[in-house]
């Protein structure tokens, strides 16, 4: 996580990443977006989906008989909610 410290009042903000930076000064409305992607979690071990079948809305659950995760007509959001909304 980033942290700001602000330890002056100042009318004008400075980002700088990369050689470049962007100047934002008040009272100007301004939006300044800074996007840095996170870490990455381990991907999961063996973990595959078998998606052939999706439709509209399908759900993923486990199909103990096929020893595999699936997503496909016979769990959607219509077939939980036997017709009312999900």
């Amino acid at each position: 996580m980033t942290t700001v410290n602000v330890s002056a009042v100042n009318n004008t903000v400075v980002v700088a990443e990369n050689g470049t930076s962007t100047v934002v000064t008040v009272p100007q409305t301004s939006t300044v977006t800074a996007i840095t992607q996170g870490p990455q979690g381990p991907a999961g071990a063996n973990f595959e989906i078998d998606s052939t079948a999706k439709v509209d809305k399908s759900i993923v659950y486990y199909d103990a008989a096929a020893d595999s995760f699936k997503a496909d007509t016979v769990w959607t959001t219509n077939t939980l909610v036997d017709g009312a909304n999900f």
